[in-house]
């Protein structure tokens, strides 16, 4: 694999605990590239009269500088069941995706397709289903569909290799994933949370691919979360034949980008340290308004967000969700309370943080009693930005 490159910067970046080992490779040599404190499970949502305080542990980021993959340094936290509901925004990119693939020649009536889930959703289930594609959970198949599912496998090795090992020698793996590329560009600091132990660039998911036999033969972005791939991946030898230009196209932007860089990855920390400060003074001037303010998606970057920019009930009352599971539970740390989209019209708030910033369009338009009522809707990306009430 390509060494991640080691600047002057990047020696004075600190160093992972001494039992970390590469989640690839096994070996040592990294930097911690963030650093987020203590912080709650991302996925434990406390019902209001559970003990206190609720369980934090620390959360970093890591890059390896043998493979150049981003990863969670430690994990000591146990998943939960998810709660969670599929925004419009991420059926929409299946629907896009399923589309973009069939049209290259990887969806094909008939054939066998073996699907890694995630619990965060985005399941090709009912779209590979009208294409007539056969489901089955063991064996060997023609299309390998993993939507942001890996990432989930603390072993990344073991976890590719599974994969591969189901894939028929004509058979295509296709894997979606939030791009590092697009974090560190965007700032997006609150994507890290336990549970997700890799973060992938393109030129390391190439370069992990090459290493069990598969080659990257097409590649696709969406807008979804800031910037999502999808690379399709063969065996090495198949009919697909060798990377295709886009691939490489991609692989080399992201290099000139410096994704493979520990300083400029650590650029996440300036970027965490620009968003608190903006969140903590954007939330002083509405309480000294008088404005009532309220949240929108208790997701799993919602807790990270919350607990480092210092939020409490006092300043915020209540975050909504669309997860009829989530209603009547609290978040971590601050028990702020978790209600439902109907409850959140009641309370009549001036102000509405949008904690996952995709969800806009969505809950504009199923929450128009918002904007109705005088209120505002303010994404967090993860910079507050007002959004401007509909004419």
């Amino acid at each position: 694999m390509s060494d991640a490159t080691s600047t002057a910067e990047a020696t004075s970046l600190p160093l992972p605990d001494p039992s970390w080992r590469d989640r690839w490779s096994g070996a040592e040599g990294g930097y911690v590239v963030l650093d987020l404190g203590d912080q709650p499970p991302a996925d434990l949502f406390p019902l209001p009269d559970d003990p206190t305080p609720d369980p934090e542990h620390p959360l970093r980021m890591v890059i390896g500088t043998g493979t150049g993959l981003v990863q969670l340094e430690t994990d000591p936290t146990t998943p939960q069941e998810p709660r969670g509901v599929e925004p419009a925004a991420l059926v929409a990119q299946a629907e896009a995706a399923v589309a973009q693939a069939e049209a290259a020649g990887f969806v094909r009536p008939g054939t066998r397709v073996l699907e890694y889930p995630s619990p965060h959703g985005g399941s090709w289930v009912d779209q590979l289903a009208a294409r007539d594609m056969v489901e089955v959970s063991e064996g060997e198949a023609e299309l390998l569909v993993d939507i942001f599912g890996m990432m989930h496998d603390a072993d990344q090795k073991a976890a590719l290799l599974e994969r591969a090992g189901h894939l028929t020698d004509d058979g295509v793996l296709l894997m979606q994933y939030h791009t590092v590329a697009a974090i560190v560009r965007s700032g997006i600091w609150n994507a890290l949370r336990h549970g997700h132990f890799a973060y992938y660039s393109t030129p390391a998911l190439v370069e992990m691919g090459k290493e069990v036999g598969l080659v990257a033969v097409g590649a696709w972005e969406y807008p979804l979360y800031g910037g999502t791939v999808m690379l399709a991946f063969a065996k090495e030898g198949s009919r697909f034949g060798a990377q295709t230009a886009d691939v490489t196209a991609m692989v080399e932007r992201e290099l000139a980008e410096g994704i493979t860089d520990p300083a400029y990855v650590a650029t996440l920390g300036t970027a965490l340290s620009e968003s608190v400060a903006a969140i903590e003074e954007y939330l002083r001037g509405t309480t000294a308004e008088g404005l009532v303010v309220a949240g929108y998606g208790a997701a799993s970057r919602t807790s990270a967000l919350l607990r480092s920019a210092h939020i409490e009930k006092e300043q915020v009352v209540a975050v909504a969700d669309a997860s009829v599971a989530k209603h009547g539970r609290t978040m971590p740390g601050n028990r702020i309370p978790i209600v439902s989209p109907a409850d959140l019209v009641g309370l009549r708030p001036d102000r509405v943080l949008l904690f996952v910033p995709d969800l806009l369009d969505e809950v504009r338009k199923a929450l128009p009693e918002i904007e109705a009522n005088g209120g505002r809707w303010v994404v967090l990306d993860p910079m507050p930005r007002e959004v401007e009430p509909v004419a």
